[in-house]
């Protein structure tokens, strides 16, 4: 059960927090700026000039699941290149391809065997890893190896993994609007979130533990509005399954909107409770499923609720909504990108709330 009077007692948080999970979740910029630089010494910036016949995104368990979504939708269907996001290196890899991987598990046997096909096959391969596995050794001398500099928890390296691909990318000069290098622009908006999030906050001023307290007891249902909302929702999910033991449902909301057996446990959730209903006459609803909680995420421009109306044919009035336009303005450079970064570090940060608040973090 959640503990919510724990939210308010930053103290009683941090004895909670014997491992330091909340701190860790607040270096998401110390991260960026850490691996923009580390892709900078590991020559990433030497791809530039080069157009590569396909971009090979390796789809691995954790963070890099969330980053090649991330950025398989950044580039969209728009992109001057084939973007592939595979979970091993195509047979067809060669000379002409970039690959990007990210792990935090140096011993992933499978992701060593397609850097070792990679890397023989002659494709340019920029790996972020820690320095020492078979990981590593697999592209030792051929690959770009980009080693985290700032450890954290399993889970919460998203920040890490984004900024290499990101350096990729932007060297690559996939991206119709150039990023800064130093991807400054993204850690500075990271570390506002941080701030904002911080344990000293009471829930009314911390967007963290206010999604938190809004998702506890219930099913989270996390439906993106747009293509970079949706990978963010997947994220978000993750981050509620690895930090807090929640089960939540993510997707681009006009998918979601087809299952017609959640958008009905919405309907009846905005309809609220019978006060009337007597549970002694229910022996077995203690055993009901808990109520679902729809959040709708927006990285774009337009109002959700009308992005919402206009791709599933309704909309959802009783809905969380979070589209951080106070945070991020519009009309703001790579707008959706900072808003997307932004949303799964409040993710996050909220699971990691969630979790300490029922105990699923276990103190060190």
């Amino acid at each position: 059960m959640l503990d919510d009077t724990l939210l308010a007692d930053p103290r009683a948080l941090a004895a909670l927090d014997s491992g330091g999970v909340l701190r860790s979740a607040a270096t998401a910029g110390a991260q960026v700026r850490s691996a923009a630089q580390s892709a900078a010494e590991a020559g990433v910036g030497e791809l530039a000039g080069g157009r590569p016949r396909a971009l090979v995104l390796l789809r691995r368990p954790g963070a890099s699941a969330t980053s090649t979504g991330l950025l398989a939708a950044l580039l969209g269907p728009g992109a001057p290149v084939p973007v592939v996001v595979t979970d091993t290196t195509p047979t067809w890899i060669g000379p002409l391809d970039v690959v990007i991987a990210h792990t935090a598990e140096e011993t992933d046997a499978e992701l060593a065997d397609s850097v070792v096909l990679a890397v023989r096959r002659g494709a340019e391969v920029v790996l972020s890893a820690p320095g020492e596995g078979p990981v590593a050794s697999a592209g030792a001398g051929r690959a770009r190896l980009v080693e985290p500099r700032i450890p954290v928890p399993p889970g919460l390296d998203l920040p890490c993994a984004l900024a290499v691909g990101l350096a990729v990318v932007q060297a690559l000069g996939l991206l119709d609007s150039p990023l800064d290098p130093t991807l400054d622009a993204l850690a500075d908006v990271l570390d506002g979130e941080a701030e904002r999030n911080q344990p000293g906050h009471e829930p009314f001023m911390n967007p963290a533990k206010s999604l938190a307290l809004r998702l506890a007891d219930h099913t989270p249902l996390l439906w993106g509005t747009d293509r970079l909302a949706a990978a963010v929702a997947v994220h978000g999910a993750a981050a509620l399954a690895t930090q807090a033991g929640v089960v939540a449902h993510a997707g681009e909301v006009t998918e979601s909107a087809a299952a017609a057996g959640l958008v009905r446990a919405v309907d009846r959730g905005a309809r609220g409770t019978d006060i009337f209903r007597d549970p002694f006459d229910d022996p077995d609803g203690a055993a009901e499923a808990p109520p679902v909680r729809l959040v709708l995420l927006a990285t774009g421009e337009d109002d959700p609720g009308q992005v919402t109306l206009r791709r599933a044919g309704r909309g959802w009035p009783a809905a969380d909504v979070a589209h951080p336009v106070d945070e991020v303005a519009r009309g703001t450079r790579h707008a959706a990108l900072l808003r997307a970064v932004l949303l799964a570090s409040r993710l996050d940060v909220a699971a990691v709330y969630l979790g300490l608040a029922t105990r699923t973090i276990e103190p060190a």
